[in-house]
């Protein structure tokens, strides 16, 4: 069994869709942040709930459909109020019936999911740097086999001495890594092995495209110069 993990779309739908035409038909779930930055809200949702994706909500999610930008820097501020005006009815509704983190089975493993962390799902940082010594005690504490976080913008995968996975699938729509890509995660689970396993991913697209509609929405064009460095 395969399945597609995203994160941190951040409203860019040329970079959805470059991901999606490489997942192709598998069930595709989202570490949140679904908007914000990008100019194509409405785009995005809509794209999202055509195919069924399983999502949470992330932080920028939130201030979005509350229209309050005070934990957030000047820049970011900006990209959430101008989110908030322009989101859709249908979009608004979307966001707000998402859920902040979810357990379910996929593939005969336990899978936890959320934005941020099992202790703070919508704005811990997590990262193995800072982190590694609570996996365990994560997986344990959400009884699951395996985590996907999102929020930082940064791919990895950790593993644990007992099988347990943690991992991060990278920002689809707003890399900081220095690589402009959108990066996306699949699982897999093989018959006859007890351990599932990860390949973080990344995949070209229409930066340029992506880029310009910022500049020419109004949103501060920073964000436009930060899609095509990828930092």
């Amino acid at each position: 069994m395969r399945v597609a993990f995203i994160s941190d779309v951040h409203s860019n739908l040329e970079a959805l869709e470059a991901v999606l035409d490489e997942v192709g038909k598998l069930k595709v779930y989202c570490c949140g942040d679904i908007v914000g930055y990008g100019a194509s809200p409405n785009e995005v949702v809509r794209t999202l709930r055509g195919i069924g994706a399983t999502c949470v909500l992330g932080n920028h999610d939130y201030a979005s459909i509350q229209g309050d930008a005070g934990d957030f820097n000047a820049r970011a501020a900006m990209a959430v109020m101008w989110t908030s005006q322009h989101l859709s009815q249908e979009s608004r509704a979307f966001l707000e019936a998402l859920p902040r983190e979810i357990s379910t089975e996929v593939g005969g493993k336990r899978l936890y999911m959320a934005h941020g962390s099992p202790d703070d799902a919508m704005w811990e940082y997590v990262l193995p740097s800072t982190h590694s010594d609570l996996f365990d005690y994560y997986l344990k504490k959400v009884r699951a086999d395996v985590m996907a976080l999102g929020h930082t913008h940064s791919a990895f995968q950790w593993r644990g001495d007992d099988g347990g996975l943690v991992f991060n699938p990278g920002s689809v729509g707003q890399p900081r890594t220095g690589d402009r890509r959108a990066s996306f995660a699949i699982l897999q689970m093989r018959g006859g092995e007890p351990e599932p396993e990860v390949e973080i991913r990344q995949v070209e697209y229409d930066v340029e495209r992506a880029a310009k509609k910022i500049l020419e929405s109004g949103l501060p064009p920073s964000l436009a110069s930060q899609l095509l460095s990828g930092e």
